[in-house]
């Protein structure tokens, strides 16, 4: 019996061990996937031909992908469980891979917002399933380290994802960019088309890698866990509730995540056109994506580190928005490289936000934490939504006053960090 029982414990520690191999494999890659978006923004504006407010319409197609596929998501998974659902999620992204040939032969730009929406909506399916997964896998108290360990394998992709994407679509841009201005339309749409073909290699390899993963998780044996077997949900029961909504911890994490997401994309995925914006060449300036996410991958090595040994997740999540705000402020009183460097830096502030607020919002949802993560998910519709916002204050004002509405979200995470995460009544 007592052998029995040490085997036992010995496969649950081999099953802990593999799940978190096997979910670090797949943030990789969806941490790959998404930051292609830093290069693909300025990449598509010259390609497609597009002002500052269409080019991020990028991030809006994949991003707004999250809010709309994000409860369909948390059908399929009380449908298919956690394990199929991942594959499901791939299989979906695949499709929006192969999405991008027929949008780059005929330089349709609504056919590549198409292809990102439906990459999006695999990613909804499979963040649903992996952000509560790798939660739920261990100890409450050390939630936010294990999602740390999952955002280096995000941001470690996300770092190289640009330099490789960029190497090859944003080739010789700056060249392009002043050739086209003395060309007529014949040599335009040449060159242009061209351009929109250097896309469809590396989409068709991303489409059979994520076929290759969704057939590599459905054989393989990642442990299914059930969140509506209350005793075996470290989260507690949460019986005492009628619906999810009315968990105020919950509410105020979806909106601290929404602004949080909004912050991060906008971090990310605007610096190369502001490098642009100071006259930094292109060449330069498309390699500026890559330290954001380098810096953001520090900060998860700090989060390893320090949670929950010397610091509680509210508490990292609090320092994380102040440092947040001080760079926003360095970022708009400086000018040119300095000003950049402090946009870059952005990202240390960021790292520990997303595995900090996932735990303190799930906590004590019980048999609603699989909706509860839907809901979660639904707020990366910050990434849609405010980068369009940014879009719009840069075509009005300029590049460096767009970063303005990076204040109120880190005012709002703090917030949240200091006080919104402790509620479970609303009107206390």
């Amino acid at each position: 019996m007592n052998q029995n029982t040490i085997l036992s414990g010995g496969q649950r520690r081999s099953n802990y061990t593999l799940s978190i191999a096997i979910i670090g494999a797949l943030f990789f890659i969806f941490g790959f996937v998404t930051w292609l978006n830093g290069s693909l923004i300025p990449y598509l504006r010259i390609a497609c031909e597009l002002n500052n407010f269409e080019a991020y319409l990028v991030t809006f197609a994949f991003y707004i992908s999250y809010f709309v596929m994000a409860i369909p998501s948390s059908w399929v998974l009380k449908r298919t469980g956690f394990k199929r659902g991942m594959m499901v999620g791939l299989l979906v992204m695949s499709l929006g891979a192969v999405f991008f040939i027929p949008a780059a032969l005929t330089r349709t730009y609504y056919l590549f917002l198409t292809g990102l929406f439906i990459i999006g909506t695999g990613l909804s399916i499979l963040q649903t399933a992996s952000n509560p997964y790798i939660t739920i896998l261990g100890p409450i108290e050390s939630a936010a380290r294990r999602i740390s360990i999952m955002g280096i394998c995000n941001k470690v992709a996300g770092a190289i994802s640009p330099l490789i994407l960029g190497a090859i679509i944003l080739k010789n841009a700056d060249e392009i960019t002043i050739s086209l201005q003395t060309m007529n339309g014949v040599q335009r749409d040449t060159v242009l088309d061209a351009l929109a073909q250097r896309v469809i290699v590396p989409y068709i390899i991303i489409a059979l890698v994520l076929l290759f993963l969704a057939m590599m998780v459905r054989f393989s044996s990642l442990p299914e866990i059930d969140t509506e077997q209350e005793l075996q949900n470290p989260y507690g029961s949460g019986t005492s509730k009628k619906n999810v909504f009315q968990f105020p911890q919950l509410v105020f994490g979806v909106i601290a995540l929404f602004f949080y997401v909004g912050a991060e994309v906008i971090a990310a995925d605007t610096i190369i056109p502001y490098g642009k914006s100071w006259g930094i060449p292109m060449d330069t300036a498309k390699t500026f994506t890559t330290l954001t996410l380098l810096a953001m991958i520090v900060g998860y090595l700090i989060g390893i580190f320090t949670i929950p040994k010397y610091l509680r997740q509210e508490k990292a999540l609090q320092i994380s928005a102040v440092v947040g705000l001080l760079f926003t402020l360095a970022a708009l009183l400086t000018h040119g490289m300095a000003s950049v460097a402090c946009i870059a830096t952005l990202g240390l502030a960021n790292a520990i936000m997303w595995p900090a607020i996932w735990p303190l919002a799930l906590e004590g949802l019980g048999r609603f934490t699989k909706i509860g993560s839907a809901l979660l998910i639904m707020s990366i519709a910050g990434g849609a939504l405010l980068p369009l916002i940014y879009g719009k204050l840069v075509d009005e004002f300029d590049a460096q006053k767009g970063y303005w509405l990076l204040i109120p979200c880190y005012l709002i995470i703090w917030y949240y960090a200091t006080a919104g995460h402790r509620k479970r009544v609303f009107w206390n």
